[in-house]
């Protein structure tokens, strides 16, 4: 089975790439600047753990509350990670077929699977954060991952979700790289990060 045909195999792949680049980030690193506008590596971290969390209620068929802000962690992320992503795959692999499309109030008609894979982008784009963050190499990254994470937020992330951080945007506007930039620089940038800041 390829990873298009295997949404939950590739969200798998996403979670475990991201268990280790937790692994490889000390907690002396926790208040060292990210990627992501006013959050540090703790607060990076701790969101990963709330989106989890989030998830597997989505997975389980229920509707996330994001109202409400994360709390943040500050030891024991590596396990409390790994929990998490097991409890979630295993959610989504109980969840039924994700062939089929399912009904969105105020968007319309998705593909059943869109949720899995909005969570895989989720975590490829987080895990290049936290890489670009703590001075770790994006090049043995899954590559499959990053494909798939672009392709599904070419289409998903609309104009309207990009601006100002000050004006409740999560998105700033897309940095320009080469067409034959890394996989993981090229989906950095489209999601408003600079590959070449340091």
């Amino acid at each position: 089975m390829t990873a298009a045909e295997d949404p939950i195999g590739l969200l798998a792949r996403a979670l475990a790439q991201t268990a280790g680049l937790i692994d490889g980030t000390g907690v002396e690193l926790a208040g060292h600047p990210t990627p992501c506008r006013s959050w540090d590596v703790g607060d990076l971290v701790s969101h990963l753990l709330h989106d989890l969390r989030q998830f597997t209620v989505r997975a389980k068929g229920g509707q996330p509350d994001w109202s409400q802000p994360f709390e943040r962690v500050e030891e024991d992320w590596l396990h409390a990670f790994e929990a998490g992503a097991e409890e979630l795959v295993d959610a989504w692999r109980a969840a039924g077929d994700l062939g089929g499309t399912l009904e969105v109030p105020g968007v319309g008609t998705l593909p059943a699977r869109f949720p899995v894979d909005q969570q895989t982008t989720e975590f490829a784009v987080h895990g290049w954060d936290l890489a670009h963050a703590t001075g770790q190499s994006t090049e043995g990254l899954d590559h499959e991952v990053a494909l798939a994470a672009l392709a599904w937020a070419t289409g998903a992330l609309k104009p309207g979700y990009r601006g100002a951080e000050e004006e409740q945007h999560a998105f700033g506007p897309a940095v320009d790289v080469p067409e034959d930039a890394p996989a993981y620089d090229r989906l950095a940038a489209f999601f408003g990060r600079d590959p070449a800041a340091t």
